[in-house]
């Protein structure tokens, strides 16, 4: 037995209701809407940190450089990551601190005192940055991101250089330095393997790992000649 069912469609007079969605309760002033801008530039900054301190300070190259002495010295194990990635990062902050101290003045403080706006801040605290940048990178690496790029170069000074081409030469240069300073560390231990290599195999010594006996003597050298202080200073200077 089948049974129907009416259906009805609904008048087409019916009045819907206005939706009106706000946020706060409309008694915002122009310093709240402020406040809340730099807060979410802060957080964005933040969020961009770790990018930032790899690519456009000191860090690559100090980093790289402890790679290369961990490698040479055969103390892979020895020494963590964390506490040469540590280390890298104070000096990157004691090598870097004229630069922040700079854009603190010239740009953040006025920028939080709303007496520059936030264009100017950011062109402000732009100019030390790229001074220190360019001290650092290569004409050549430069010179290659900026064809690349195809930048106006009559036009192009200190000033107007694009970070864009930049942070990347300014990346590649830092790697050319680290590599440079590596091979430099390499040599005295490099000459130690040699020497141990040859007095084993006079020996007959073959299946004594030359690496082993030759562990001791790297790192009494490394200690006699005070190769942290060295290395920290030779780093710090090679910025200065």
């Amino acid at each position: 037995m089948f049974c129907t069912v009416n259906a009805y469609a609904a008048p087409s007079s019916t009045n819907l209701p206005n939706l009106n969605i706000s946020v706060g309760d409309g008694s915002g002033t122009p310093q709240d809407y402020v406040s809340n801008i730099k807060i979410l530039i802060f957080f964005t900054i933040l969020s961009l940190l770790p990018s930032i301190v790899i690519m456009a300070t000191s860090f690559t190259r100090i980093v790289v450089v402890f790679s290369f002495l961990k490698s040479a010295m055969g103390v892979q194990q020895a020494v963590p990551n964390q506490i040469l990635t540590g280390l890298a990062i104070f000096l990157t902050l004691f090598i870097m601190n004229p630069v922040y101290s700079e854009m603190n003045t010239k740009a953040i403080q006025p920028y939080l005192q709303n007496s520059i706006t936030q264009e100017q801040a950011i062109d402000e605290a732009s100019k030390p940055l790229k001074e220190f940048l360019l001290k650092q990178t290569r004409e050549k690496d430069l010179q290659l991101f900026i064809d690349i790029n195809k930048v106006d170069q009559q036009n192009l000074t200190k000033e107007n250089v694009p970070f864009t081409s930049l942070i990347p030469a300014f990346a590649i240069s830092e790697l050319k330095t680290a590599f440079q300073i590596g091979f430099l560390i390499y040599l005295p231990f490099l000459v130690i393997d040699m020497v141990v290599s040859s007095v084993l195999m006079a020996m007959g010594m073959f299946m004594l790992p030359p690496t082993m006996v030759s562990l001791p003597f790297k790192l009494i050298l490394f200690v006699m000649v005070d190769g942290w202080y060295l290395l920290v200073k030779s780093l710090i200077q090679s910025f200065m």
